[in-house]
């Protein structure tokens, strides 16, 4: 599904990411674990197209959308939930997640009501604003806002940032779901080691702006392992 090779991109003339290269299949999840500034969020940035790369490809479902825009690469499939979610504060959840349709045109709001049957907490929450959400529920509804565009790539970064463990537990179990049910395929970028070992399939390390290296499935339950190759701690 997205096959990306010695992708290079940085921020003005600072370097960042150096010949990333990495494969992924339909309906695999993997995890992107490393130190905060090793260039993670960079690369979903690059990857969705809110940061143009230097040089490398990046290839979608047979599509080269190196230089594509985000609303493009959106059209085909991709969906981005950034660090901070970046819901709308002023607009209902409801809104939020009618926001979601827009790249598909729907009208009718059936794909949102199969949504919350996968997302219930948010159900009682549909008339406040989202800015009066707590940080879990912001999360949740980005989460459901961004599946209302029915992607098949999914692209999350830091997802349980500053979010209590009970949604923490939520969010993975209806990842897992989506996936298994879905055939949703998933990039996360996280912190943290529970967390991406119950959504990951496998677990690449970037350090430096490189992939340095993919910790092995049997491992991933092991986070003292884990920590060893990435010196992130749980």
């Amino acid at each position: 599904m997205l096959e990306v090779s010695n992708l290079c991109a940085g921020y003005g003339a600072i370097p960042v990411l150096h010949d990333i290269s990495l494969n992924i299949e339909a309906g695999e999840s993997v995890g992107i674990l490393g130190h905060n500034g090793m260039g993670k969020t960079t690369m979903l940035r690059t990857l969705i197209g809110a940061l143009r790369a230097s040089s490398g490809s990046v290839v979608f479902n047979g599509s080269d959308v190196t230089h594509a825009a985000p609303h493009a690469r959106a059209k085909l499939g991709m969906a981005y939930v950034p660090q901070g979610r970046e819901i709308f504060p002023t607009l209902s959840a409801m809104d939020n997640l009618r926001m979601g349709l827009v790249k598909t045109g729907e009208r009718s709001l059936d794909t949102i009501e199969a949504l919350l049957e996968d997302f219930p907490r948010l159900k009682p929450l549909l008339d406040r604003a989202g800015g009066a959400l707590s940080g879990g529920e912001q999360q949740l509804l980005a989460l459901a806002r961004a599946l209302a565009g029915k992607p098949s790539l999914l692209l999350l970064d830091e997802p349980t940032e500053g979010i209590q463990p009970s949604i923490i537990e939520e969010i993975a179990e209806t990842l897992a779901s989506l996936r298994n049910r879905m055939k949703l395929t998933i990039v996360l970028v996280e912190q943290n080691l529970e967390f991406i070992a119950a959504v990951s399939q496998r677990v690449l390390v970037i350090k430096r702006g490189q992939i340095g290296g993919e910790i092995p499935r049997e491992h991933l339950g092991d986070f003292e392992i884990m920590s060893q190759y990435t010196g992130v701690h749980g």
